[in-house]
């Protein structure tokens, strides 16, 4: 990315059922849920939304072979998108293990997001 223009941070929990896309899918919604970018275009390459690039950053506890980056990328509606794995977030208890909502133990995995734009 030649120029970062805007960065969101979120968090998203998967509080049973150990999935890290559940935490990494709400970590991107909670980054980008509450923000608009109207003046966009104008500061991109000839004015399209084409041409913007979304580099997305995820801090994974645990599982991180099994984050479907596909899905993730099917979250940002607009320009080509990149995923970037770290270790980070956080595999802790729940403090209660459910089998009715899949748990495979009693861990919640939370998952930390940056969503950068730019072009």
């Amino acid at each position: 990315m030649k120029e970062i223009i805007f960065i969101e941070a979120g968090m998203g929990i998967d509080l049973h059922g150990q999935d890290v896309n559940v935490a990494a899918e709400r970590a991107i919604l909670d980054a980008i849920h509450y923000n608009s970018m109207p003046g966009i275009k104008k500061m991109l390459p000839n004015q399209d939304l084409n041409n913007m690039r979304v580099n997305v950053k995820l801090a994974v506890p645990k599982d991180e072979e099994k984050l479907n980056e596909e899905k993730i990328k099917s979250l940002l509606p607009y320009g080509t998108v990149t995923v970037e794995t770290v270790a980070g977030g956080m595999a802790t208890t729940s403090g209660i293990f459910l089998e009715d909502q899949k748990d495979e133990n009693d861990l919640m995995y939370i998952v930390n997001a940056v969503v950068e734009v730019g072009y």
